[in-house]
């Protein structure tokens, strides 16, 4: 832009044109990809070193759905698998607002008072329209997120069965070779979640609230009969007594079920994750258990169930990838789903067709 102040007609008076903008991002700095800079062998020295650093990115391969990414993701598993499976793994659910993160908060201090490593894998919800999660549950670990043993791990549920991360599985195995003796698997509450982390873990942990009618809903059964433990949280102050009632009444509803396959008859405590009060018993009775499976034999055959599953959890979930990825399919399933609309065709001939396309591509 021109300055009609310097015309020559006024003289005495000259506007200088000034320095052009310099950019806001330094033009000579070039932006470097993590995942080119580390290979597989960095990465797996860097877990077996506990680098928690090496570690996330790690965990971020695995949650990828990038094929290049979950290559590199699951050659790193395989070499890490050796230097893992020496943990004890516990999955803790209950209904929101029945205060799991700050009790993990409280039975993680505990933990690393004792001198274990804990990893946290805490399982958010994925909104069902915008896809997203806020991953705020480590905000509500204060103690645990300023330790160095201490390592949180927010991972969207990502619409996989029940909320549960799709990938925690072998989120797990980094974690134990990174030398973490503890591991909590947190689910986003009271649902499908419970199978596929009860699936996982050695010890599953039920968090209940006192007065909120659950001990009379028979719709918890499910859920209790899955729990190797049930502890009452918020049993301070004026609840007390109301949690010791709880207490009571899920005990009384524990004997009317059969016993389960471990061997074990789940206890019912009660404590206060806000004010730590109870938590030692709390442990007590997660070590009893763990002690309990170890020499009846129990706490091995549910690992090698558990292994199982998982492999043919993966079989399932690489066909349905390898069936809705093919463009053929993707083309063929918009004229059925037209034709199925339209009452053309019903929804089991439509999905044979589908199958049969399938199938043969396959041959």
């Amino acid at each position: 832009m021109e300055h009609p102040e310097n015309d020559p007609r006024y003289k005495g008076l000259i506007v200088n044109k000034g320095v052009s903008r310099p950019p806001s991002v330094n033009p000579y700095l070039q932006k470097k990809s993590r995942e080119q800079e580390r290979s597989v062998t960095d990465y797996v020295e860097g877990i077996l070193a506990g680098n928690r650093v090496v570690l996330s990115q790690a965990v971020t391969l695995v949650e990828s759905s990038r094929p290049d990414h979950q290559e590199k993701a699951q050659a790193i598993i395989e070499q890490c698998l050796p230097h893992a499976g020496n943990s004890i793994r516990v999955g803790i659910t209950g209904v929101p607002g029945a205060g799991k993160s700050t009790s993990i908060d409280a039975f993680g201090m505990h933990l690393l008072r004792k001198g274990h490593k804990l990893a946290v894998l805490a399982i958010d919800p994925s909104s069902e329209r915008s896809k997203g999660s806020i991953l705020g549950d480590k905000t509500r670990m204060e103690k645990l997120s300023l330790e160095q043993d201490a390592f949180i791990r927010p991972s969207p549920a990502a619409g996989s069965l029940g909320g549960v991360a799709r990938k925690t599985r072998e989120t797990i195995v980094l974690c134990e070779a990174a030398g973490f003796d503890y591991l909590f698997v947190e689910t986003v509450g009271v649902g499908q979640s419970e199978t596929a982390v009860h699936s996982m873990v050695d010890f599953f942990l039920l968090i209940q609230l006192a007065g909120t009618g659950d001990e009379l809903q028979g719709i918890k059964r499910g859920i209790m009969e899955m729990a190797d433990g049930i502890v009452i949280n918020k049993a301070d102050g004026d609840n007390i007594e109301k949690a010791k009632m709880a207490q009571r009444h899920f005990s009384n509803a524990l004997h009317l079920f059969p016993l389960p396959e471990s061997g074990w008859l789940p206890k019912v405590l009660t404590y206060s994750g806000y004010y730590s009060l109870g938590i030692p018993e709390v442990w007590e009775m997660i070590h009893e258990y763990i002690d309990f499976v170890k020499e009846n034999g129990y706490f091995n055959r549910k690992r090698n169930e558990q292994a199982k599953y998982w492999m043919y959890e993966t079989i399932n979930e690489q066909l349905r990838n390898s069936f809705y990825r093919d463009p053929e399919i993707a083309g063929l399933l918009e004229k059925l789903e037209d034709d199925v609309l339209c009452n053309r065709k019903s929804s089991f001939i439509a999905a044979r067709e589908a199958l049969d396309l399938f199938y043969l591509k396959k041959r």
